[in-house]
Formats: structure tokens, sequence, C-alpha cells
């Protein structure tokens, strides 16, 4: 009995004794995943963003305006701004929107890994793709998450879009004068329909993506997408996306931007009527949108397949080139 004994306690340092070394190994490799998506998510978000910039500039100038959106006069509102303005100033802004849209970028596409895996555990689908409502949810709580952190950059970027370069100097500029002036409660002005509109065009976007890139590879036989595939299936996803949220991306623009305009919207409804009243629903509320089916597609498709590319090469380089 005794040897029994010693034997079984043999057996249990044995079980027990490699955890230790994995617990670190395992830590180890999920903060280089976190990191890895961190640092696509930061690349495709300023990828994107900048190719899109004079469009986006200009649709925003729209949105807040009750001047009637036409191809002809976005052309031409563009064309006046680099003539009287120069080059450059197409992407006045973009400094603020790459201040916010790499951290947003960064964090929407690492929480968006980590919201599917927790998904992917919770309904029992680790390792394997997502059926489409944890598909919609992991994308929709990724934009959420995004969107919460860093919201007053998003009101920066607004101010300096559709204001002359006097007014506002620099981002730090715009902070200090809309707390003086305003309050620091008007740096979340809007920060509902922003929430409410980042439900449904993360939630589709993603969605949409991954569910193309499940599809294809069913059909294909091939695991992974070519880079003009995954432009492809970004484009769709975002068209999808920006059409379902539009009318709210409109009034999210409208609040930001009220106290350098004039207007005074206190509430997602009073400021949805006015558009309504004032301009019309579909000239008002889907003003733009013909530019945003343009900029839209072009600027998600670069950016999921930046964020795709750039983690393939980011594993490639941490396992070797044998990783497909």
């Amino acid at each position: 009995m005794g040897n029994g004994v010693r034997e079984g306690a043999v057996e249990f340092q044995r079980d027990v004794e490699p955890l230790p070394a994995r617990i670190p190994a395992e830590d180890n490799q999920e903060k280089k995943k976190v990191l890895n998506s961190l640092m696509s998510g930061a690349l495709a978000g300023a990828v994107a963003k900048t190719a899109v910039a004079p469009l986006d500039r200009t649709k925003i100038m729209f949105q807040v305006s009750s001047k009637r959106f036409s191809a002809k006069e976005a052309y031409r509102l563009i064309y006046h701004t680099y003539l009287n303005e120069g080059f450059w100033s197409l992407w006045r802004g973009n400094s603020a929107t790459m201040v916010r849209v790499i951290p947003y970028a960064a964090i929407q596409f690492c929480a968006h890994e980590e919201y599917k895996q927790i998904l992917g555990n919770y309904y029992g689908f680790q390792g394997k793709a997502l059926t489409p409502f944890p598909r919609f949810i992991a994308g929709s709580l990724a934009g959420t998450t995004a969107a919460m952190v860093t919201y007053p950059l998003d009101m920066v970027r607004a101010r300096m879009a559709v204001t002359p370069k006097e007014m506002y100097s620099s981002i730090v500029h715009v902070f200090i004068r809309i707390s003086r002036e305003e309050g620091l409660k008007t740096l979340y002005r809007g920060f509902t329909p922003t929430i409410l509109g980042v439900i449904p065009y993360a939630g589709l976007s993603f969605f949409t993506y991954e569910t193309l890139k499940k599809v294809h590879a069913e059909h294909s036989g091939r695991a992974q997408p070519s880079p003009p595939e995954r432009l492809l299936f970004g484009a769709c996803a975002g068209l999808i996306g920006q059409s379902a949220s539009y009318p709210l991306d409109v009034v999210r623009r409208r609040m930001q931007t009220a106290g350098v305009l004039g207007h005074s919207y206190s509430s997602i409804l009073l400021t949805m009527h006015d558009i309504v009243r004032e301009e019309g629903l579909v000239r008002g509320l889907y003003k733009g949108l013909s530019m945003n089916w343009v900029k839209g597609p072009i600027a998600v498709g670069i950016s999921f397949t930046t964020f795709d590319l750039t983690q393939i090469l980011l594993r490639k380089l941490q396992h070797g080139p044998g990783l497909d």
C-alpha cells in the first residue's frame, strides 16, 4: 500500500510539472496575436482613409450644409477648394483623421478578432467560422468598442473638415476652443447617433466580408482569396454597411458641427425632423450617399485587404515562410 501511495504521488507530480512551462508560452503567443492585430488594424485604417480623404472631406461639407448634393456640385466644390486653398487643402483635417482612425482601426480590428474568439468559444466554434448571427454581433461589438474609445477625435476631425484653417490651427487648438467656448460635453455631441450607426455599419461590414470569404473558400477550394478578391469583398461590405447606417451618419455630422455652423441640434429626432423639414427625406438624410458609394467601398476594400495581408505577412515573419 505504501508503494502505491508513493507511485500515485509521483504520477501526480508528473502531470502538473509541465503546466508552468506551458502558460507563459501561451500568454506570449496571445500577446503576439493582439499586437499583430493592433499593428495591422492601424495600418489598414491609415492607408484606407488617406486614399479617400478628399472625397471624405467633400462629403462632410455637403452633409453639414443645406446645399443640394450632385456629382457636378461635388466636383465643383473639390475644384474650387483646390484653386482657392491649394492641392493639399483637399486633405485638410486628415491629420485629425489619422489621430482618430489609427487607434480606431487598431482597436476595431483587434477587438473583432477577440470577439470572434470569445463568441467561438461560447457557441462551440473554436477554430471554425462563426455562424451568421455571432458573425454580425462580433462586428457590431468591435465597432462599438472602437467608437466609444475614440469619439472625441472624430468630433475634432469633423470640425477641422468644415472650417477654414484660420479658425482652428491644430488638433490641440480645436480641443482648447471647444472646451473653453462650448464646454467639454460638446466633445461627445452626436455620440448617440454614432453608436446607433456603428452597430449596423460595423456589424454588416464585418459580417459581409467574413461571409464572402467563407463562401469563396467553399466554392473555390482555396483557403485564402487573392488581393483583388479581398478588395471586391471589402467593397461589397462597405457598400452594404454604409448604406444601412447613412442617415445616422448625416445626423451625427450635423450635431458635431452645430456649434460652428449656427445650428442648435439637441437630439437625434429633432435633428432628423429639421433636416427632413428643410431639405426633404431623401435629399436631406441621404445627402452625399452616391459619393459614399464611391468612397466607402474603396476605403473599406483597402482597409480589409490591408489588414488581412499585413496579418499574413506578420505571421510569416514570425513563424517562417512555410506558413499559409
